[in-house]
């Protein structure tokens, strides 16, 4: 079944470990493999990780940065063409003492479910919560997320809150994990220099919010809501933006808990963006800026 610890010749044709301790992998069925199997069943995944205290990251970089953001590995499932050119990401996984495991692409196609043509998964160990009152003692920009469901969505805002530069975002209880190996991969690994929490109790955390000086704006097409243009114009010390989920928008109770309703004005007969495109632009038009000497 395995190669390295069975006797069976490893990738360098010697019996035993394969060289630089890699141990060879021939199919789903061995039992050290279970972290990666059924990794496209996205609700057993959603449910199964989070509860076993580890997600996945997917391509040599997105385990690099989780790497040195201080997340440990549990193993390193790889095909064996990219042994070499990632001896160094190898050499550090089993420096850690985690496993490294590798096949073919087809085995490892038969273990995940789908294609690895990234070269690279890891299984790692899902980092602590945060605590959400440390998170906004020094926080000045924030995003808040109810029930966003789409992976990608969610990587993306994370991305978008990474590289525009606000400080970190919080999630309601049923919105989709950021740890989520689709979020991570889309996100390029953001997710994991960006700290987050969960939200709780939803949506009457919100006013908790606004009691430590945040102005709570909520992206909604209210008939009331100020435009984008208005918000930027004196944009609040701190300010949190709060963006709903992809089909109906905010709810009418996180609505109530917002200080103020907020739109990107359109064009084109478009009445609104993705909700990560949205995310993006209202961090733009409000990012904080340097305040002009004298």
């Amino acid at each position: 079944m395995t190669g390295g610890v069975d006797g069976t010749a490893g990738v360098d044709g010697t019996a035993g470990v394969t060289a630089g301790g890699v141990v060879r992998v021939e199919g789903p069925d061995d039992i050290r493999l279970g972290d990666y199997a059924g990794l496209t069943d996205v609700a057993l995944r959603s449910r199964r990780e989070p509860v076993l205290g580890l997600y996945m990251a997917e391509s040599e970089k997105v385990i690099r940065r989780a790497m040195d953001a201080g997340h440990r590995p549990r193993s390193l499932l790889m095909s064996d063409r990219w042994v070499e050119p990632l001896a160094d990401l190898v050499a550090r996984c089993a420096a850690s003492g985690a496993p490294v495991y590798v096949g073919s692409p087809e085995v490892l196609e038969s273990i995940t479910g789908f294609n690895v043509h990234r070269g690279a998964i890891a299984a790692m160990h899902r980092p602590g919560p945060l605590d959400v009152g440390q998170l906004l003692a020094t926080a000045r920009r924030i995003v808040v997320l109810e029930d966003v469901v789409d992976h990608t969505n969610v990587g993306a805002v994370f991305r978008s809150v990474a590289g525009i530069g606000a400080d970190a975002v919080l999630v309601s209880p049923r919105c989709a994990d950021p740890l989520y190996r689709r979020a991570v991969r889309v996100s390029m690994g953001t997710v994991f220099q960006v700290p987050w929490a969960r939200l709780t109790p939803w949506p009457d955390a919100l006013h908790h919010l606004r009691t430590r000086g945040f102005t709570v704006a909520a992206l909604a097409l209210s008939p009331e809501a100020v435009t984008l243009d208005a918000l930027a114009a004196a944009p609040p010390e701190r300010l949190a933006l709060v963006l709903g989920t992809e089909g109906d928008g905010l709810s009418d109770l996180a609505l109530a808990e917002a200080d103020l309703a907020v739109r990107i004005p359109m064009a084109g007969g478009v009445d609104s963006l993705n909700v990560a495109a949205a995310a993006a632009v209202a961090l733009w038009a409000t990012r904080c800026r340097e305040k002009p000497s004298g």
